[in-house]
């Protein structure tokens, strides 16, 4: 996804008091630092795409690209940590509500992950946490052919009522999703491989929605105050690679994939949290041990391939699962040293001065069912 150029000026943002035509507006990251946030919206009627935007709601900055579209990702420059920015959006006379979103903090960054949103839990407690990013660890939907229609790859749809169903969540808190299996699964699965693709490999619903780092189909993104790296790989259903069930993208050693990562990971820094859609186990298993060997650089992995809550440790790193429904089957690690059928989420938590990262598994009843404290990796 590509954003265009930008009309950047300072505008009187006058008091809107008629009702907003535009409700679904969500947030992300499409450079790889926080100094950039990208204003995502929908909007009924196509338009230009516009944002209002400050630390003072009377003179607020805009940014404004003419492209006419009803499907909108501005880029909006923050120059300032540990405030509050106002902003809403328009598109012609079309508008939203003035919403707020918060800035890269100075003192101690809160981010969650989440996993496995078909069920659109309750996020009462997540709300709570108050968290200045947003990360998951695949399957944000349940598929796109149930709404759309089998055989449309490019289709929307589930991703908006994805939006609307946690509207303050998504217009305060950037996001970050990473691919599972349901995210791009465009025909019924059914009992055997068909002749045509059940899965679009290249994503293009999620490429098309989320404005992400990279191939956005795999991303990274630092936060250098906090001395963290967040990257999000491509691995699910990764035993149907080679045949019509295939849904990611290869992570052979001559992949791109591959390549990548082990590029990325040469020179870590303190914190490195790797997110994706497979069994840890399955992973640590590929390439004779050679993803198990780069994953070693960092400091945890997260999955949400499983519907359970777990905590493994294996190899000097450890390697969590968390799902928002816990009620399946539960895979046991074969190294797990915590593991509960619960709905769960993962609350980091990282001091600056210090540097610790805090890791807490907590349930959606806010409970704390695992808590894990990490110090930074030495150089």
């Amino acid at each position: 996804m590509k954003l265009f150029s930008i009309l950047f000026f300072v505008y009187f943002v006058p008091t809107y008091v008629s009702a907003a035509e535009i409700q679904r507006v969500w947030l992300t990251h499409q450079s790889q630092q926080p100094d950039k946030m990208v204003v995502n919206w929908s909007s009924p009627l196509p338009g230009n795409s516009i944002v209002h935007y400050g630390l003072n709601q009377k003179s607020m900055a805009t940014v404004k690209v003419e492209e006419s579209t009803t499907l909108h990702h501005v880029e909006i420059p923050l120059t300032a940590s540990d405030v509050l920015y106002h902003y809403r959006v328009q598109t012609g006379k079309q508008h939203s509500y003035m919403a707020t979103f918060k800035a890269c903090p100075t003192d101690s960054l809160r981010v969650a992950i989440v996993a496995d949103w078909q069920s659109r839990p309750d996020l009462s407690s997540l709300l709570k946490d108050d968290v200045h990013l947003l990360l998951t660890a695949g399957d944000n939907i349940s598929n796109l052919w149930q709404t759309c229609g089998p055989g449309k790859p490019d289709c929307i749809q589930p991703y908006l009522k994805l939006i609307a169903a946690y509207p303050e969540l998504f217009r305060s808190t950037p996001f970050m999703p990473v691919l599972g299996n349901h995210d791009r699964e465009v025909y019924p699965r059914g009992k055997k491989p068909p002749e045509h693709a059940v899965y679009d490999v290249d994503a293009t619903a999620f490429r098309r929605f989320f404005a992400l780092p990279d191939e956005e189909w795999k991303w990274k993104f630092d936060i250098p105050n906090f001395n963290i790296r967040f990257v999000g790989l491509d691995f699910n259903h990764i035993s149907d690679i080679g045949t019509t069930w295939q849904t990611c993208h290869p992570l052979d050693r001559n992949s791109e994939q591959f390549r990548w990562y082990e590029s990325i990971t040469q020179n870590p820094p303190g914190h490195l949290v790797t997110l994706y859609n497979e069994r840890n186990a399955t992973m640590r298993g590929q390439l004779q041990g050679e993803w198990q060997k780069l994953f070693q650089r960092g400091t945890l992995c997260v999955t949400g391939f499983g519907y359970f809550a777990e905590r493994a440790e294996v190899g000097g790193i450890t390697y969590y699962n968390s799902s928002l429904s816990g009620t399946g089957t539960q895979y046991a690690d074969p190294h797990s040293k915590f593991l509960a059928g619960k709905d769960s989420y993962l609350l980091l938590t990282c001091d600056r001065n210090s540097g610790v990262l805090t890791v807490e598994l907590k349930s959606l009843k806010n409970e704390v069912l695992d808590r894990q404290r990490f110090s930074p990796r030495s150089k």
